[in-house]
């Protein structure tokens, strides 16, 4: 009985007072200090928006209120009287601009979240509890507001999009027209290599207006085209069904359409740039000279007659920016895109280049969990400056500069995609030194690179033939003839 009573396990007091489980949460709720005092709660859906306050503001410390401007308004409002001077609210599809300016115009700073920061919390999956969780988030510091530019700035990013979109939709009904030739067996799209060229557009123009003769046809070519006459005039031998001349009129009609207003957007984009202060006359700090071995691609689209009221890119990057950024490889054309959606004053949101690669998603990640590391790659995030760098280092495959070369070495090291993530992030870095410090690009800093990179492959190679019992002798120079 003794020996049993000694294996009894001896059960400890209850202790008294709150559980440990209690006294963590209201560690984590009640006696963390609070970072925003006057902060708000959003929730934001289609037809109501959920607003909450701090409990001690307002009877009532969760309002609903309807999406109508005059509701916009009233929620401001109320929100002043309650002493808020800052408000969180969760970034679903486009629902929150509205909101977002309303709170601008009444001098309350919206605090624009990613769903991402919240979605790991259980439970309060409510309109009702969401908005006072956003709300107790916000006030003690758990939340970061995400990068909007200037209001300028995304005017400017709104036209942009826009004639992204136009462009997008214009390449649809040339694919249109390529299926309607297609099907009346005219091969002239594999003749020439651009049938929305100046040879292409007459062709299709002059089949629309009735011809139907080849010879009279293939005699619309441009000197320019390497193709025969009598090779253009074996593909426009073909049948001419009525349906599929239907459907090659529309869709030439709307690409018509769709470049007029793409001219229309290029002329308001020229517009609201000109409404930016410049950061350099080039009258008095001239542009430096073109060093890039290829030419301006505008100067090739004005040739092709795509649209004839495009402004000198060039120089007005360099107005905005102080600098000739378009002289980095692979952002010749991007640098509007890239003004669009960064801004110019890139040293205010981000510190230093290492937190511009970061938002951008262009930088590796890594989870570490008791000294080990779990997993380790680049953050899944999609950012439309990080893709504008790498559709920049995606084009570098067969340039001749360094970044070309620097790329082609990396894909053979790391592969296709980590060669253009590492090709990316130093096109971005770049980007963010030249326009910070306001010092142009110079291709002659990566030949001192390219020296330290061969002596430490040519002290690797000695190194590996000493291991083998070789020696390795330098050929000597033959004296000149």
């Amino acid at each position: 009985m003794a020996q049993e009573n000694k294996h009894k396990k001896t059960r400890r007091p209850k202790a008294k007072g709150p559980s440990r489980r209690k006294q963590r949460k209201g560690m984590c709720l009640e006696d963390r200090p609070a970072l925003e005092p006057n902060a708000a709660g959003i929730d934001i859906g289609a037809r109501e928006i959920y607003v909450a306050v701090p409990p001690d503001r307002d009877p009532h410390p969760v309002r609903v209120f309807h999406t109508f401007t005059e509701d916009l308004q009233a929620m401001a409002q109320w929100l002043k009287r309650c002493g808020i001077t800052t408000a969180a609210m969760e970034s679903t599809g486009v629902y929150w601009i509205p909101l977002y300016d309303v709170l601008e115009a009444h001098r309350i700073e919206p605090c624009l979240t990613h769903a991402r920061h919240m979605k790991n919390v259980p439970g309060r999956r409510t309109d009702w509890h969401e908005c006072q969780w956003l709300q107790y988030l916000h006030s003690v510091g758990l939340l970061r507001a995400a990068f909007r530019p200037d209001a300028e700035v995304c005017a400017v990013r709104a036209v942009l999009r826009q004639r992204q979109e136009l462009v997008e939709m214009a390449g649809q009904h040339v694919q249109h027209m390529q299926k309607a030739l297609t099907q009346m067996n005219l091969q002239i799209q594999h003749v020439i290599s651009d049938i929305t060229g100046t040879t292409g557009l007459a062709i299709i123009d002059a089949i629309l207006d009735g011809e139907r003769s080849p010879t009279v046809l293939a005699r619309l070519r441009d000197p320019r085209i390497q193709a025969s006459a009598e090779t253009i005039q074996k593909s426009l031998v073909g049948t001419w069904q009525p349906e599929h001349l239907f459907v090659l009129r529309q869709s030439r009609l709307l690409f018509r359409t769709y470049q007029q207003e793409i001219v229309k957007c290029d002329q308001e984009i020229e517009r609201r740039i000109g409404t930016f202060p410049p950061r350099v006359d080039p009258q008095q700090k001239p542009l430096p000279p073109d060093h890039k071995r290829h030419r301006n691609a505008q100067k090739k689209r004005k040739k092709q007659g795509r649209s004839e009221n495009e402004f000198d890119l060039r120089t007005e990057a360099y107005k905005l920016f102080g600098v000739d950024a378009t002289q980095v490889p692979g952002l010749e054309m991007s640098v509007l895109p890239l003004f669009s959606e960064v801004g110019r004053d890139l040293s205010h949101k981000w510190p230093t280049s290492a937190h511009f690669a970061s938002w951008l998603g262009l930088c590796p990640d890594n989870d570490i969990s008791g000294g080990r590391v779990l997993w380790k790659g680049t953050r899944r995030i999609q950012t439309r400056a990080g893709q504008i760098f790498r559709m920049a280092a995606y084009a570098l495959h067969r340039s001749p500069t360094p970044l070309g070369s620097y790329l082609r070495r990396m894909k053979s090291k790391l592969g296709p995609r980590a060669a253009t993530t590492a090709t990316a992030h130093k096109i971005a870095v770049i980007f963010y030194t030249i326009v910070t410090k306001q010092v142009e690009y110079n291709e002659s800093i990566w030949a001192q690179r390219d020296l330290h990179r061969e002596k430490r492959l040519a002290d690797k190679i000695k190194r590996q033939a000493q291991q083998l019992g070789y020696k390795l002798v330098p050929l000597e120079e033959k004296p000149a003839a």
